[in-house]
Order: structure tokens, then sequence, then C-alpha cells
């Protein structure tokens, strides 16, 4: 690999498009690249840095499969657990055959409160009710009702963010802990990843990028996202945080959740649980797109590479990642 040329493909691009956040590249242990650009508070011009902590999106979903299959193994929330057995009267449109892993998988059936095949920008979902009530998992069931089932459970794939807040809360009840601090003591703490957290949008502590619907201007996302996030979406991490989340999945661990267990025709990919997986090589990725948040992280086991990009506006991230992901030749 000529870092040379990669440093100055990745200079021109973070110019050309107009990229601010950050991005981290290691191959075999060692840091390649690292890079932060622009600011992570526009208008007091606080810069971006690279431990500056940033918005995931859909990313936070791998947190969620690891925390959930942590529980699984010592018996607190079995896989083949109904999600009936935990919701109790909440939720009734919710298949009574609806297992932990048939959401974990996204082969549940259960309608979306988040359709991501609706067309329009994607700063245009707007939610059923105040963004700023959504602030812990219990309080996620106000969107989360009333969709009716699409499919009978593990006919096949079909993504379904609602399924993954449905996750959080039942590993809630059965926890009888807050979904967030079961992610920090399951996954983060055991990682190292000590700037990793679900925090709210309207009360950043210092560090921490605000997410901007544009390449331009001020406007940021609070009003367009849960004030704070659950398992579908939300956590803010460092690309160093990242980095320990790959470094720290076991062997077994691994095996489970970046086993195939559908494929997506449409994306050309294949889904374990939790993980996108390469259609046919080893590689695996997370991917999280939001109003104000674009995030993908690319982790080949074969060769030991991760390549992390994420940015602090809508589209920031797409790309750098391209770019990346031709010149490692990991997806």
């Amino acid at each position: 690999m000529d870092l040379e040329d990669l440093a100055a493909r990745v200079e021109a691009t973070i110019t050309e498009s107009r990229f601010e956040g950050v991005v981290r590249v290691d191959v075999g242990g060692e840091t390649i690249l690292e890079r932060a650009e622009g600011w992570a508070h526009r208008a007091h011009r606080v810069p971006m840095t690279v431990d500056t902590r940033l918005a995931t999106a859909s990313g936070t979903k791998g947190l969620t499969a690891l925390t959930v299959l942590s529980l699984a193994a010592d018996g607190t929330l079995p896989l083949a657990t109904p999600a009936r057995s935990l919701l109790g009267a909440d939720l009734p449109l919710v298949d009574d055959r609806v297992t932990i892993e048939h959401l974990l998988a996204h082969r549940s059936g259960i309608g979306d409160f988040l359709d991501e095949e609706e067309a329009g920008p994607i700063d245009e979902h707007v939610l059923a009710v105040p963004v700023h009530t959504l602030s812990d998992t219990e309080s996620f069931l106000a969107v989360l009702d009333g969709y009716p089932q699409v499919f009978a459970p593990d006919e096949r794939f079909a993504y379904c963010n609602g399924g993954y807040a449905v996750l959080a809360l039942l590993a809630e009840r059965a926890a009888g802990r807050p979904f967030p601090d079961l992610v920090d003591e399951r996954v983060c703490q055991p990682a190292g990843m000590v700037d990793t957290a679900f925090l709210r949008s309207d009360d950043l502590p210092g560090r921490t990028a605000s997410g901007y619907l544009d390449a331009e201007g001020d406007r940021s996302n609070v009003l367009h996202l849960p004030v704070r996030g659950t398992g579908d979406g939300g956590a803010y991490t460092t690309v160093a945080d990242v980095h320990r989340l790959w470094a720290s999945i076991d062997p077994a661990r691994a095996e489970q959740a970046w086993a195939p267990r559908s494929e997506d025709p449409g994306l050309g990919m294949r889904y374990g649980l939790g993980f996108w997986l390469h259609p046919t090589g080893s590689a695996v990725l997370l991917e999280g797109y939001d109003a104000g948040v674009s995030f993908r992280s690319v982790h080949d086991p074969a060769t030991d590479t991760t390549h992390t990009v994420i940015g602090s506006w809508s589209d920031a991230a797409w790309p750098l990642a391209r770019l990346l992901r031709e010149r490692l030749n990991d997806w």
C-alpha cells in the first residue's frame, strides 16, 4: 500500500467533498491514517479533533446486538425468547411468534415506524411524537405502536429500525437495567470504549460534535431525531472507540454475530445479527445515516484492516468512505 498516495487522495477528497468529521485507518494493529476536519460546533468555531465524539445513527445497532448476545449468553434473554413474554399488553400488533433472534436478524416482520424505503431527503423524516419526549427507551412505545405485522416471522429479511428499538425495550425489561447502562456495562467498559455513550442532542458535553443538516449553515439536527437514542440508533463515539470495539469482539461472539442469516440483493450484502456482511468475503460493516449523521466502519478480520469515517453533516462521510473502500479493496 502506497501510504503517501492514500494520504494525498484522502486530502483531495476531504477538500472536494467538503468533508467535516473524523477518519481513521488501521492495518495490522497500526494506525496509518487519522485525520479530523472542520468544526465540531460551527457557530462557535470549535475545531473538530481526532478524539471528538460524533453520532453514529444505525451504527448503534452493532452495540445493541452485542449487548443482547451478552444477555443471551448468561441466560438473561435467550435468543428463543418470545418478544410477547416481555411486552405483555404493549405493542399488541407484534406477532406472538416473534423472538429475540428474529428481531436481531431483521426477520421479525413487524411493522416499522421508520420506513427507509420511502423516498425523500433524509431530513424530511417526521416522527409521530415530539422528539423531546423520546428521552428513554420506554418512551419509544409511543412511536413503535400501531404498525401491523408485515409478514410472518422468519419469512424473509426486511431491515427494521423499530425491531432494534423493541430489542432495547426487551433487554431493559429482562435485565432490570436502563438500556444505555447495559450497553456500557456489557460492551463499552469491557472494550475500553470510554468515549461512547447515549447523549442528549440538546445537552451535548464538551468534545462532542453537533450534527448539521447540510455542508453549510448552522442548522443542526436537534429537531429531527429523538433527543436521546435507543437500540436502533443514537450512540455517540470516537474513531478510536470504534477501533476498540472491533478489536474487542472475541472469536466466539464474532462467529455468532457475523454468521450470515440473510441476503439483501438490493444492497448486494448479507446480514448476520446486527452487522452487515460482505457478499462473498470476510469484511464486516456498520453503517448509519440520518439527518446530520453519516457513519461507516469496515473491519476485515482476514487482513486485520479497519477504516472508519464519521461525518457531522448528513452526507459528509460517503465520498471518503467510497475512496477507502476502493483503495483498501475491502468491500
